[in-house]
Formats: structure tokens, sequence, C-alpha cells
């Protein structure tokens, strides 16, 4: 008896330590991460709970990667409204760099991010280091909120750009980018990863259908802001 618990003593302790890693929660990619793509929307069309609540959705989800030491905000603007002034999207993610899930730098500041970046289908990756369905994809989930002019600026107040300002699943409207920077049409707003269209449909604009319905499923970016 001595000898066979020797012999398979080794290969308890390899089946204990495999079962542990498959148990453990999935860990991102790079220790370095600070920026994704989310893998998953909030489900509730362009109401994520204002920019609170989307916030919450990216550490929730960096959580959950392995990367919740650090502050994420959303990529999102809001427009002025009610006496409350608007805010950038540029200036609430922090200075960069930042890194996808498998370590490649998709932007180095924020000058750059709103310039020659490095974002593509292929770097645009979630918190888990996948790829998201694009352009030529079933389905199609390339349009990504951020109710942002190219620059990462806020639109004027009045026509709406933010569903509310992030709080309505029904009227208004959100603009959208690309993330695999293709679109209809070979133009810059086709190929823009912030800035390409206003969501639309039936519903009004803002509801999960509306969204996929264009190719959204009310996605959006998350960068880390420290």
């Amino acid at each position: 008896m001595k000898s066979f618990a020797r012999i398979i003593s080794p290969a308890c302790f390899a089946l204990a330590a495999l079962s542990a890693l498959a148990s453990a929660p999935a860990q991102a990619q790079s220790a370095d991460i600070s920026f994704f793509l989310t893998s998953n929307g909030i489900g509730n069309g362009g109401n994520l709970g204002g920019l609170a609540g989307a916030d919450n959705h990216c550490q929730t989800l960096a959580q959950a990667a392995g990367a919740g030491g650090k502050t994420w905000r959303a990529y999102l603007s809001t427009q002025a409204a009610d006496g409350t002034p608007a805010v950038n999207a540029r200036d609430r993610i922090g200075k960069g760099p930042w890194k996808n899930a498998k370590g490649a730098v998709v932007a180095k500041d924020v000058a750059e991010l709103h310039g020659a970046n490095g974002l593509t289908k292929q770097s645009a990756l979630s918190e888990k280091g996948e790829v998201i369905n694009g352009r030529g994809d079933t389905p199609n989930r390339h349009d990504v909120l951020t109710g942002s002019q190219p620059d990462g600026s806020a639109f004027a107040a009045g026509e709406d750009r933010t569903c509310k300002n992030w709080t309505s699943s029904t009227q208004g409207a959100a603009m959208v980018g690309h993330s695999d920077r293709m679109g209809l049409r070979d133009d810059e707003a086709s190929k823009s990863w912030n800035s390409s269209h206003p969501s639309r449909g039936p519903d009004g604009g803002c509801s999960q259908a509306d969204l996929k319905s264009t190719g959204g499923d009310g996605l959006f970016y998350c960068f880390a802001a420290n």
C-alpha cells in the first residue's frame, strides 16, 4: 500500500493543481492591461446607468479578468443638460500609454489615441483577450458606444448623441465608433474607432434591439485611468 501511495501521489498532486487552475477566475492575458473593449454590454441598450454605471461595468469586467487593481473608466462623453456641464471622453481616461490584453500598446497618450493610434479589429480586444466580431462576422458587433466627436470631445447640447447621457433605452441616439475600422463606405467616418454614425431604429434609437440592428451590442471601450 505504501508503494502504491508513493506512485499515485504525484499524479494526485498534478490533478489537484489543474483543478485549482480551472476553478480560478479568468486572468487577463497581460498583467499590464490598461485598455479593452467590453466583451458584453450592460444589456439595456443606451441606458448604462449614466457614466457611473458604465464605469462600474468596466471595473467589474476588469476584476473578473484579474485586472481590478486599477481605476477603470468608460470612454464615453456626456452632453450639457439641466445646468450640468458636458464631459469629454478624452478627459476621463488618464494619460496613457494603454495596452490591450496581449500587451500591445494601442496608444501612448491621448494625442496619439485621437490621431494615428494602433486600434484595429485585432488589437481592440476584450478584457479576455478576444477579438470582437466586426463587419462580415455574424453577428456584427463593431458599433461601439462613445457619444463623442472624433477628437474625443462631447457634442454640443441639443441633438442627442448620448442616449440622454446614457440613461435612455428608447428615445434618443448615441454616436458610435467602429472597432474594426470598417463600414459601408471607404471614408473617414466608416473607419473611425470612436465617431462613425448615430444609432437609430424603430424603438427610438437607444434600445438593445436598435443597437443590434445596425451592427452593435451596447459595447464600449474601457481605459485604466491610473
